[in-house]
């Protein structure tokens, strides 16, 4: 799609994938009525982060074969107390930028630490992404994320079975 814009970014091909519809209240089963990500945005704001220019919602991506991990995200949130259905999390972000119909969208990797978070996981191969209106995008779109080479690792997931598959 697009070239790397510089030797800071690594360009990951995915492929937006459906999750689990609770960071947007998507999903009928949700206990979040307004959706995770707007619960959760006057706790980021109030510890320094403010994500008011993304929608309030996340874009799976879906990377396999590779996965990724956090290696020195911009932005962690310890302990954050944003619903009283579960214990306080951890929350990690990264500026991204999203690859899309020739164009490039300003974003972060989204990223609720497992070892805290209670419930709705995701693979290593889905990156959640919080970004500005995409016009376009949905399940199924091709996407390139551009991930901050410092702050996020990717490689080839070298475990064993069939992890690659699309969920």
């Amino acid at each position: 799609m697009h070239p790397p814009p510089s030797l800071h970014w690594t360009v990951v091909p995915g492929i937006v994938v459906p999750g689990h519809g609770v960071a947007s209240h998507a999903g009928d089963e949700s206990p979040y009525p307004d959706g995770t990500i707007a619960m959760q945005l006057p706790h980021f704001r109030r510890l320094g982060l403010d994500l008011s220019p993304y929608r309030a919602a996340t874009i799976n991506v879906f990377i396999g074969p590779a996965v990724f991990a956090m290696r020195a995200p911009r932005y962690t949130l310890r302990h954050v107390e944003w619903t009283t259905l579960h214990p306080p999390e951890d929350f990690s972000f990264s500026p991204c930028r999203v690859a899309y119909a020739d164009e490039i969208y300003e974003g972060l990797v989204y990223y609720p630490h497992p070892e805290t978070k209670a419930r709705h996981f995701q693979h290593f191969s889905t990156i959640e992404v919080i970004a500005v209106h995409i016009p376009g995008v949905g399940y199924g779109s091709r996407v390139e994320l551009h991930l901050r080479r410092n702050e996020i690792d990717v490689r080839e997931d070298e475990s064993p079975g069939d992890t690659h598959a699309i969920p």
